[in-house]
């Protein structure tokens, strides 16, 4: 299926792959191709409570994962609301989007008070919550967001570029330095986030980012923690290193090899990703 994405110069089945071509416009804009998929995996779970999506709209893509928490039903209900909100303030904007960090802010913020809202009458315990992670792909780069413990990355020829921090109990560790980064795996904290959507009333913490550059092959890859948490950083990298392979099988891949690693425990396991090709 092939798709134009415009690119003004700056001034969905599991598993399914995309071709958005590169051709230019005729006020003289360019439009890029992108390779994208998107996958979720169960685990050793009865209940998939992770949702992914990735959108495309004229001059902007956006990414989603988010992973559902508060128990039986409640995580799955707080992740839909999470992504149903997301895609809705998304499909609200004029792309490309005049102002990424803000309507990040604002859909994340809209999300949370929805999910608070679900969990009115819940015992504290089992209210809705969810983390998610947003990538926001327009204007030759990405704008990301993120709350909790759901990951994005930036891959560039077979190394990470960039990725999120945690907002976990053991990310705050490793900043203070009690402990180093091989050491947050097997930490026994390792499940603890610190703030998440839904619950409490007030804002959690959010991360958001200014623009980030994209170049011709980068991989861009939005997870939840049952894929980095059955990896390592090197394979994660791997599904940059060649670009002859299609998007969708270096995912699956690298998530089948999550399942493996982490069972017969394993979390849902869910990412979406794209291939930048250029203009």
């Amino acid at each position: 299926m092939y798709i134009e994405f415009a690119a003004r110069p700056r001034g969905a089945c599991s598993g399914a792959r995309r071709q958005l071509e590169a051709n230019q416009t005729g006020d003289g804009d360019w439009s890029v191709r992108v390779d994208y998929t998107k996958l979720t995996l169960p685990g050793h779970r009865t209940e998939n409570q992770d949702r992914v999506d990735l959108v495309v709209n004229g001059e902007a893509l956006l990414m989603i994962v988010v992973d559902g928490m508060g128990g039986h039903a409640h995580g799955a209900r707080a992740a839909e609301v999470t992504i149903t909100t997301l895609k809705e303030s998304f499909a609200e904007m004029a792309h490309p989007v005049f102002d990424p960090q803000g309507f990040l802010t604002l859909s994340l913020s809209r999300a949370h008070d929805r999910v608070v809202k679900l969990g009115e009458g819940v015992a504290l315990d089992h209210k809705p919550r969810a983390t998610c992670a947003v990538c926001l792909v327009q204007d030759g780069g990405s704008y990301w967001a993120h709350v909790g413990d759901s990951r994005i990355y930036q891959l560039r020829a077979g190394a990470i570029k960039a990725r999120t921090r945690d907002h976990s109990h053991v990310e705050l560790l490793r900043r203070e330095g009690l402990i180093a980064e091989s050491e947050m795996r097997d930490h026994p904290m390792r499940n603890f986030v610190e703030c998440c959507l839904g619950g409490d009333v007030p804002l959690p913490d959010m991360s958001v980012t200014a623009h980030n550059k994209l170049e011709a092959g980068d991989v861009l890859l939005v997870c939840t923690d049952g894929l980095w948490s059955g990896v390592e950083d090197g394979d994660v990298a791997e599904a940059s290193r060649d670009d002859r392979t299609p998007i969708e099988q270096a995912v699956r891949t690298l998530a089948e090899r999550a399942v493996a690693a982490n069972a017969p425990h394993s979390d849902n396991t869910s990412l979406a990703a794209i291939r930048w090709h250029g203009g």
